[in-house]
């Protein structure tokens, strides 16, 4: 199921500044689809199906928002991109920004706000697409190739887009510049399941001629003690008895086996027989509290330069990579390391900062309005 704003429990920074009677104005923050009421305004975010009739609180600012545009739709984000032409994305991802940025632009001037944050997807949807085309480092990349400036063609625009909304602002506001995580190279995939194959803890109960989602595959459970789901790190199952409907793993065994998958999968090498350097975390290693259907393990292939694979027969290096990915091409990954950049505090100190943690972001934006994050929230303010 596709996370909405609705899977959101806990109030958010402006749940707490629309409490003190503060208004907001919310373009393309996620989760926002279905647009939830909010002190102010708010247009939702890439999660918003292309037939949702209703996409802004109030339902009256989706006229304005066409008004703005002058007929032109607003673009939300670009579906199936992966599958869509490169020369379609790239328009796209162009149009996108721009229509994105003409809108706040009207409507920073015209809303009496607060509080204003503003999401844009372009550069996410750049680097899935296009960064084998500038990387030279990328295994796939080519010299000269038709979209080897593409990146900095798009930042260059972009950066003009935030400098024209930055001069629409007020001359003392306090403007943050940030990602919630970075990007990095993805040279390829691991088919996680082919793997477990190999390894003997997942078994079949025929061979399959194609490559075929592991939903799809006749595994046969009594001896199966694994399976991984695909996606962009690898998620892990246990086929635990008394836990799974045919569970064969005892709880008395569990740990051990869990333990012993983990040591494997770290110890993999890639196709050139030099070690991967995989990361396996044990969700309960990770988060503070375990909640909902967790893997038993979380796998970062490659340390995230190499992708999970979740279909069977997908592997066509060793029977165990492949430098094609099951839902579409997609030449980067997501990093762990994002960007963080503040401007017009009075008395702020000039600089890097380290150790910066992106549950402190909330906490420190309701600091600049004098007010206390809500109990119970981990993260603290960095600028008291």
């Amino acid at each position: 199921s596709i996370a909405t704003s609705l899977a959101v429990k806990e109030p958010q920074v402006w749940d707490v500044l629309g409490g003190e009677g503060m208004k907001s104005l919310l373009i393309g923050v996620p989760p926002g689809y279905p647009p939830r009421p909010v002190e102010g305004w708010r247009i939702s975010c890439f999660l918003t199906p292309p037939s949702a009739t209703s996409f802004t609180h109030p339902n009256e600012l989706g006229g304005e928002v066409k008004d703005i545009l002058g007929g032109e739709d607003y673009i939300f984000d670009i579906p199936n991109y992966r599958e869509q032409g490169l020369d379609f994305v790239l328009q796209q991802v162009f149009a996108m920004t721009e229509r994105r940025f003409k809108v706040a632009r009207s409507l920073v001037k015209s809303k009496p706000w607060d509080y204003f944050m503003l999401v844009e997807m372009g550069a996410d949807r750049l680097h899935h697409v296009f960064w084998q085309y500038f990387d030279p480092k990328h295994p796939k990349y080519e010299a000269g190739n038709k979209y080897e400036t593409a990146f900095q063609d798009y930042y260059r625009f972009l950066d003009r887009e935030i400098g024209r909304l930055l001069e629409t602002l007020p001359d003392d506001v306090v403007t943050i510049l940030m990602s919630d995580h970075g990007a990095r190279p993805m040279v390829g995939g691991v088919a996680f399941n082919d793997w477990l194959m190999r390894e003997g803890y997942l078994t079949l109960t025929e061979s399959v001629s194609e490559q075929t989602p592991i939903s799809k595959a006749p595994i046969d459970w009594s001896r199966t003690q694994a399976w991984g789901d695909g996606g962009y790190y690898g998620r892990c199952f246990l086929n635990v008895k008394g836990r799974e409907p045919q569970g064969i793993v005892e709880p008395s065994q569990y740990e051990q086996v869990r333990t012993e998958l983990a040591a494997k999968l770290e110890a993999m090498t890639g196709p050139d027989g030099v070690p991967l350097n995989t990361k396996v975390y044990k969700p309960q290693d990770v988060y503070p509290e375990v909640r909902g259907v967790a893997p038993d393990l979380i796998v970062y292939f490659g340390d995230l330069e190499w992708r999970s694979v979740g279909a069977i027969n997908a592997g066509t290096v060793d029977g165990v990579f492949t430098y094609e990915n099951d839902t579409g091409p997609d030449g980067a990954n997501h990093d762990r390391t994002g960007v963080f950049a503040m401007t017009g505090l009075p008395g702020q100190r000039m600089g890097r900062v380290e150790g910066l943690r992106l549950i402190d972001v909330g906490p420190s934006i309701l600091s600049l309005y004098g007010l206390n994050a809500p109990e119970g929230a981990e993260g603290r303010s960095f600028l008291q």
